[in-house]
Formats: structure tokens, C-alpha cells, sequence
């Protein structure tokens, strides 16, 4: 599906048509692996609770640090968050991240 958007978010629905939807970290890197890269995504940083194991579960911080891990450059992204530290992390690695490759390829 090229060209395709993927929204990472565990409630919310993206505004707009188009989008891909993931509700979390497992089903954004399948999406990915199946589909391919996506030329935009909007994350989400709190992804959920884990009641059985009562704990989080893996963050959208998560989602951007295994396209890092995997070398995927993003350069259309947004972070849709109400959390405001997550969101801002999530920024900020894939921010350098991409400043990195464009400076080192």
C-alpha cells in the first residue's frame, strides 16, 4: 500500500481519510513489516495498561526507538500525545535521528 498514513493510538481515531490505524506496538511494527514504511505517521506516547501484568505497555517512545533501532527514516511524522514529556521524546529522537542520517546518510 504505498503512500500509505499510520496512526498510532490506543483510543483515538484520526481526524481525516487515509490513515492506516494501530493501537499498539505489536501492530505498528507488523504494519510496518507487511506494508512497508508509511510516508507519514502521527503517534500516540501512552499506549495502554497491562492489567494482568499491571504495568504499561510499550509506548509510542517505544514504536519510534524500533524504526531508529531499524534504521526507518520518517521525515513526515507528528505526535498527537496529551502527554506532554512523552510526546516531546518522541520528537526529539526522531528529530535527531533524521538530522543524523541527513548528516551522515
Amino acid at each position: 500500500m504505498p503512500g500509505y498514513k499510520l496512526y498510532l493510538d490506543d483510543i483515538r481515531t484520526p481526524k481525516g481519510d487515509g490513515w492506516t490505524v494501530v493501537r499498539s506496538y505489536e501492530e505498528f511494527v507488523a504494519t510496518i513489516k507487511q506494508l512497508g514504511l508509511p510516508q507519514e505517521i502521527s503517534f500516540d506516547h501512552d499506549l495502554g495498561w497491562d492489567d494482568e501484568h499491571n504495568c504499561e505497555v510499550k509506548s509510542g517512545y517505544d514504536c519510534a526507538k524500533w524504526l531508529v533501532e531499524n534504521d526507518l527514516v520518517v521525515e513526515n511524522f507528528n505526535v498527537h500525545s496529551a502527554n506532554p514529556v512523552g510526546a516531546e521524546n518522541i520528537k526529539r529522537l526522531l528529530q535527531n535521528f533524521l538530522k543524523f542520517k541527513q548528516e551522515h546518510g
